[in-house]
Formats: structure tokens, sequence, C-alpha cells
């Protein structure tokens, strides 16, 4: 594969707003969970919640209005320059040759969520001020992302679970490599609702506390929202490069991983042969790292048999909350701080390794230069992809 360079990133989490906040808190191990209300959720749970995305209620007649997922992607892409870098990709090759790719899997639901809390108790009518298409619409982000930047080029939005954005890098570079586009902004964004809250706590796959990725008393996940975006370019002088993607689907369970990572090898294998690397030549391993009991084991499995315990790897999770469409985006992002401040990221959560997981845990951020980084974002229902990105120049590797 072709590197494609990655001339802007930027992400908002319950961290902080950018890439500052985000590089503070590899750094220092801080997480963003918290024991927190949302709209009217009675659960025992902790999550990633971004400041300032709360509107209003609205009123009855009121004209329609913005999302909690669109409101999150506008203020994202204020973030760390981003939105000048990419109107300015525009202007350079024009407004049909910049795509737009996001991943999602919730979109901007929480509006109809309200709504039919207030639709007419005779006929069921909803309220005017919900319009579904720049809202709960899936395609919505990309219509708003796209509004913004001032692109006319190819737009989709990907929701296949918690690996959609990991695959909107993977989709932009078929796009590229066929001539098809000269530039893309990819990424994700995910905000809570409460289809999601409810949704897995009735899967009892909610953590009580935050959640501990690959520690021995793990008992769930946390639930977070965040937004990530990354200008993707060929050709141009850069630092950061997308280098590898894998992508595999192994349909094993609706909702459980294959029990022996079958599709999780598929896709590191993938990403590992599109950048030609060997499994020794990769310094770090953003995990996927749920901390569900089932999920991080069958990763542990994958990556123990593909890496051994020699390369560092850590879930980021215990920091943002898992973010779910917009998770492989995050990761992506943190990745790439990772190689731009020379850090080896640590597992915030992590108290006692689970003794039956022998990969390269990282309790605690260190520095390092690593060069090559590959980041794991495996879905419901088998779908799975494997990132790889490099730091330009030769030097380096784990320490």
């Amino acid at each position: 594969m072709k590197r494609i360079a990655v001339t802007k990133h930027t992400l908002t989490t319950c961290l902080g707003r950018g890439n500052e906040a985000h590089r503070e808190a590899l750094v220092s191990g801080r997480s963003g969970l918290a024991a927190r209300a949302f709209e009217d959720v009675d659960l025992d749970t902790w999550i990633g919640m971004v400041e300032g995305l709360d509107a209003p209620p609205p009123a009855d007649g009121a004209s329609p209005r913005a999302c909690r997922n669109n409101r999150l992607a506008a203020l994202a892409l204020e973030q760390d320059g981003f939105l000048d870098a990419a109107r300015d990709a525009v202007s350079r090759y024009g407004a049909a040759r910049v795509a737009v790719y996001l991943g999602t899997s919730t979109s901007g639901i929480l509006e109809t969520e309200l709504a039919y809390r207030t639709r007419d108790p005779l006929n069921g009518q909803l309220p005017s001020w919900l319009d579904y298409r720049a809202s709960h619409s899936i395609s919505s982000l990309a219509e708003c992302v796209s509004r913004i930047v001032g692109t006319t080029g190819p737009l989709a939005v990907i929701s296949t679970a918690c690996s959609s954005s990991a695959k909107a890098f993977a989709t932009a570079a078929r796009q590229m490599a066929c001539g098809l586009v000269d530039a893309a902004i990819v990424g994700g964004v995910d905000t809570l609702c409460l289809t999601t809250l409810y949704g897995f706590n009735s899967l009892e796959l909610l953590a009580k506390g935050p959640c501990r990725p690959f520690d021995r008393h793990r008992e769930g996940l946390s639930i977070g929202e965040a937004a990530a975006f990354a200008l993707l370019e060929p050709d141009v002088p850069a630092s950061l490069w997308l280098s590898g993607y894998g992508e595999s689907s192994d349909a094993y369970h609706m909702s459980s991983p294959h029990p022996e990572a079958r599709g999780a090898l598929q896709a590191m294998d993938a990403a590992l042969a599109r950048a030609a690397l060997a499994p020794s030549e990769i310094d770090y391993i953003n995990l996927h790292g749920t901390a569900t009991p089932s999920s991080d084991l069958a990763e542990g499995k994958a990556v123990a048999q593909r890496f051994g315990t020699t390369v560092p790897a850590s879930s980021t999770k215990g920091a943002t909350g898992h973010t779910l469409g917009a998770a492989g985006g995050v990761e992506a992002v943190l990745c790439l701080l990772a190689l731009e401040n020379g850090l080896i990221p640590g597992s915030v959560g992590l108290i006692e390794a689970d003794p039956a997981i022998r990969i390269g845990l990282e309790p605690v951020t260190r520095r390092a230069r690593p060069r090559n980084v590959l980041t794991n974002s495996f879905g419901f229902g088998g779908t799975n992809c494997s990132l790889i990105f490099a730091r330009a120049g030769q030097e380096g590797g784990h320490d």
C-alpha cells in the first residue's frame, strides 16, 4: 500500500477539547470518566461526557434544531486549526475532490428519543422541531461536516458498531488508490443517548465504576462520547502517515467476539501486509480493550498469538470511555499523538493485569520513540478493522 499523509488531526472527548488536552491526559494518566447525570438516565454507571453540548429543551412549534451529535462535530472541527486546514484542502484540490468519510453508531438518535416523549397523546404526531434527516439519519453527520467545510465530493457515513470510524480511514485509502478523490476528511462522532446506555445495560455489559480494561477484576465498559477528525492527503510532505489497514468480518455472533479471535487476527495480519511490516516492527498497539471479560480475553489471545509479550500495548478506553462509532477515530488520533510526542500510552484503570492475558500491557505512560503503531477496533457482529500509522524517518523503535 502506498502511504497516505495525515496532514492534520484533532479530537474532543471527555478529556477535553483538542490535541493538547489529550497529550496532557496521556502523560498524566488522567481519566475523564465520572459518575454523572445524563438526561433522566437512572443507571449505576460512569460515563465520559463532553462539556457544553446540552441544548435548551425544545418548545412546541419550534423550528428544527441541530442534534447533539452534529453539535459535537461542529465543536471538534474548530479545534487545532482543523477547519482551516480542511478548507485549505478544498481550495487546493477543489470542492468536488475532497471526500468526507465518517463513522457513527447512533448518529442523532437522542433527538428522536426526546421527540417521542412529547408526541401528541391522541394521534402520536411527533413535534415539529424534529428534523429526522438533519439529526437521526445516519447520513446527517457527513452532510453536516461537508456543509461546514464546503466540500461537494463523495460523502458517506459508516455504521459498523465499534469499527465504524476506523473503517472510514480504510475507505478513504481505497478511494484515493482508485484516483476518485485527492483528499479526505475521516474520523467519527458519537454522542450519549438513551438507546446506547439502556441497551448496553440490558446486555449486562456496563461497569458500575470506571472501566478497567484487561484488569483481572474488570466488569464491563463505560460509555463515552467523542469526535475525532483527520485530514488525509496522498503524495504530500508529512511526518505522520497511514501506512496500512486491514478489515475482516467473522460474523461469529451478534454481540460476542469469536473465542479464538479469528477476525481480529485477520484484520491485524491484513494491516501488517499492506504496511509491509513484520510483527516485530510494531512499536505500540492501541488495543480495542473495552473492559468486558470476553472481548478483552479474545483480543488478548489474538495479540499474544501474533505479537507475544514484547510489543507494548494498552487500552485508552479507561480514559475516554468506549465511544462506540467514534472509538476507531479517537484511538487513531491518540496513536498519532503518541507518535508525535514520543509516548507509549498507559492503560488507565489497570490495577492488576489479568494473568490469562499474556501480552505486553503497559500500566502507565512512558517516554519512547515509537515509529510504527497499530490500533484495533472490533465491533459487534465480528466487524473488525486494524490501522497502522507511521512516523517519518528510520530512527527509533520501542525501548
